[in-house]
């Protein structure tokens, strides 16, 4: 009888004053088959990235569960929980809260507590972006993880098990990206080129080979600098592959090249200008100094640099001609070799003399592309040997995507060094742009 008084007493009971989110209006988590759907069903980089993509929109309901659970942890209790009544704090609804995330703006719901005390370390107060979840996504396609590492992480974001399988089909129609990229138009003029290579192991025949990437850096005439493509050697880097690539440029509408900047590989400059032969060469003064400093002894390197420094950072040809003569009667004797490394490619070396000192700033070195390199081996550090050529260009286009990306500035002074470039180019330079 006491038993049926106090269930009687407890349907009477009005309910606590506290105010908890029905269970119908809590986020739902994504199910395994669903989140396995949409990804099958990408078709471009815009549908895992885009505003509307699949990430973003795991993005927000991901974060909304985290959220969630750490009010719990917060409260001491689960929602409809028995120890939550007269506990002094509990659920007071929802507010919603917008986030700019690279993917676009997006809106989430954040959970509140009636006392005002529960704050996320997710979302410091007035924070308006957080790209945490995001740079965790990204890294599955873009940071060198296997698949077995992408599986692991989507189960530590998503709590979703997919199968490596799934994940496999998934980048693959990435490389339609990477096809549609590399062959791509190009602009008619650029300005100024840097080429280089980068080396990577791939396996091939069974065998892990030490393989060249070459890599080619654009500036056009409005002063925006584009990676234009990655071409995979099928051995070291040697002038005549560099050919097929200069070719594959003019094959996808380059016309014309006023400044090439390379490095000291034999038989760059015939390369280039088998294709380009009004192209003027500028041969890095980097690798030149470091190619000379190797027959030099550390004791006397300092001073040699010294003497090095007087021959480039020259006001005129003339001038640094002199210096040059001043090297080879000081260290010919005791490095003959260094000094006549100097000698022998003096013509390419001095390119940068013809020009005022804005556009010799762009162009005696190749440290541009040198830098865009080190973005690379940033993600390709810690990767083993690639499986196929393919599965380098796929990782190489994807991490190019994130890094050209912020490449919005064009080089310091561009506008007067375009108008150098249109007078010591006349004729060659486009009347109409």
């Amino acid at each position: 009888m006491a038993d049926t008084r106090r269930a009687k007493a407890a349907q009477q009971t009005p309910a606590p004053a506290h105010s908890e989110t029905p269970a119908a209006d809590l986020p739902a988590m994504p199910s395994v088959e669903r989140i396995q759907q949409e990804l099958a069903s990408a078709k471009n980089l815009d549908d895992f990235f885009g505003k509307e993509g699949i990430f973003a929109r795991l993005f927000a309901t991901t974060l909304e569960q985290m959220l969630e659970a750490e009010l719990t942890a917060h409260l001491g209790y689960e929602p409809y929980a028995a120890e939550g009544r007269n506990s002094g704090n509990s659920r007071n609804g929802k507010r919603t809260r917008s986030l700019r995330t690279s993917a676009g703006d997006t809106t989430i719901t954040v959970p509140r507590d009636r006392n005002g005390s529960f704050h996320s370390p997710l979302l410091e107060p007035y924070q308006t972006s957080t790209n945490e979840l995001e740079d965790k996504i990204i890294a599955l396609y873009a940071k060198g993880l296997s698949l077995r590492d992408i599986q692991a992480t989507l189960k530590d974001v998503y709590g979703v098990e997919v199968s490596p399988g799934t994940l496999s089909t998934v980048t693959d129609k990435v490389w339609e990206l990477v096809e549609s990229w590399q062959n791509r138009p190009l602009a008619e003029i650029y300005p100024i080129i840097y080429l280089d290579a980068i080396h990577f192991k791939l396996r091939r025949d069974g065998k892990v080979q030490n393989t060249a990437v070459y890599v080619v850096l654009g500036i056009d005439l409005e002063g925006q600098r584009d990676v234009l493509g990655h071409w995979v050697g099928d051995g070291a880097e040697g002038a005549n592959f560099w050919l097929t690539v200069v070719t594959d440029l003019q094959a996808r509408g380059v016309q014309d090249i006023f400044l090439a900047c390379v490095d000291g590989l034999t038989g760059f400059k015939a390369a280039i200008q088998a294709v380009f032969p009004k192209t003027h060469i500028q041969r890095c003064i980097i690798h030149q100094i470091r190619q000379s400093l190797s027959y030099v002894t550390w004791t006397d390197r300092k001073a040699f640099v010294r003497d090095l420094r007087k021959i480039y950072q020259a006001p005129t040809r003339e001038a640094a001609e002199t210096a040059l003569l001043q090297l080879s009667e000081a260290w010919g004797p005791k490095y003959a070799i260094a000094v006549r490394s100097w000698e022998t490619n003096w013509e390419d070396l001095a390119t940068m003399f013809e020009y005022p000192p804005d556009i010799r700033r762009l162009i005696y070195t190749t440290n541009s592309i040198e830098g865009y390199n080190r973005q690379l081996r940033k993600v390709t550090k810690t990767k083993g040997a690639f499986p196929t050529a393919e599965a380098a260009r796929k990782l190489l286009f994807l991490v190019t995507r994130d890094i050209t990306r912020k490449w919005t500035m064009p080089p310091q002074n561009w506008a007067c060094i375009l108008n150098q470039l249109a007078i010591r180019f006349d004729g060659r330079f486009p009347v109409n742009r």
